[in-house]
């Protein structure tokens, strides 16, 4: 791992053991729950500060790459997650609803790291970014209403109030806030810019909150982690192969095949982290599930990305 990934998991790991000794304590166990929304909601600000969604029209410069991807991620993957957890998950609704949440949104920042790291076309996995977040911020509720209905009991008033809530009001206040004052050198712009460079502090303090006020169930029931482990893995490892097939396919150079494999893999979970709180306070099995499944996948990304590097040809 590089620094920067071994900071970003070494902090979620950290929280998850604050959380659990905090939770000791009645008075934090009591009031952390209050703490989850708002930490998200701050920490999706600080993320659309980083996101553009001016150039959208940008990723079908290149509309093999984008089309496909997009295929991937909001056609094939949600049907990949919703078989996943039907196989592997059937006894457990809540670990299906989360791994749904977690495998229908494709990641929004980290996947730029591991295609660098692999030597990938960086400024398509940029241009596919907008993209990305856009679509999964629409399709969410749709596709927990499709694969989840069933599961659990979902209120579509509730859910859509969520989604408002934990996505829309940030998604435009940063778009506001870029508008109004994106060169302007005052007190209020330096506050946003350190929201928008610590973002992984404000989910760090969700997921302590979270372990806070539920990490009994994490304690009592240790298998999840077990149980969650192999849908996660072969979802990658399917979404790996098939990446490499298409590529092949499709002529991609190697630039291409990096890229598309990592946007098709990487995934954002502190997104779906900040529906399923909301949402679904009364179930914290789903929340977990998607903590458990971003313990997973950080290290998981790291080992494709070096074998992406080992299938790199060698230029002559």
């Amino acid at each position: 791992m590089s620094r920067t990934e071994k900071l970003h998991y070494l902090w979620i790991v950290a929280a998850i053991f604050i959380g659990l000794i905090l939770g000791q304590l009645a008075w934090f166990s009591e009031n952390a729950v209050y703490w989850i929304v708002p930490s998200l909601v701050v920490m999706l600000y600080g993320i659309f500060l980083d996101i553009s969604l001016d150039r959208l029209t940008n990723a079908f410069q290149n509309y093999k790459v984008t089309g496909l991807s997009l295929g991937i991620n909001f056609i094939w993957t949600p049907i990949l997650a919703w078989a996943l957890g039907a196989i592997f998950l059937r006894d457990i609704p809540d670990l299906r609803v989360g791994l749904i949440m977690l495998m229908v949104t494709p990641c929004t920042d980290w996947y730029l790291i591991f295609t660098s790291i692999a030597l990938g076309d960086v400024a398509l996995a940029t241009a596919l970014l907008p993209w990305n977040l856009l679509l999964q911020v629409i399709l969410l509720p749709i596709y927990l209403l499709i694969f989840a209905e069933k599961l659990v009991n979902i209120d579509p008033v509730i859910l859509l109030k969520s989604v408002v809530l934990v996505l829309v009001i940030p998604m435009l206040l940063a778009l506001i806030s870029k508008r109004l004052i994106q060169r302007q050198n005052t007190v209020w712009h330096r506050l946003i810019n350190k929201i928008a460079t610590n973002q992984l502090l404000f989910l760090s303090v969700a997921i302590a909150a979270m372990f806070a006020s539920q990490g009994e169930i994490f304690i009592q029931r240790p298998e999840l982690l077990w149980k969650m482990l192999i849908p996660v893995l072969m979802f990658f490892g399917i979404n790996f192969w098939l990446g490499q097939l298409i590529g092949r396919l499709a002529n991609f150079n190697y630039e291409e095949v990096a890229c598309f494999n990592c946007t098709t893999l990487a995934r954002n979970s502190p997104l779906s982290l900040a529906i399923a709180t909301s949402a679904f306070p009364e179930r914290p099995l789903i929340s977990l599930a998607l903590v458990i499944g971003s313990l997973i996948e950080l290290p998981v990304l790291v080992i494709v990305s070096r074998v992406l590097l080992l299938l790199r040809p060698r230029r002559k």
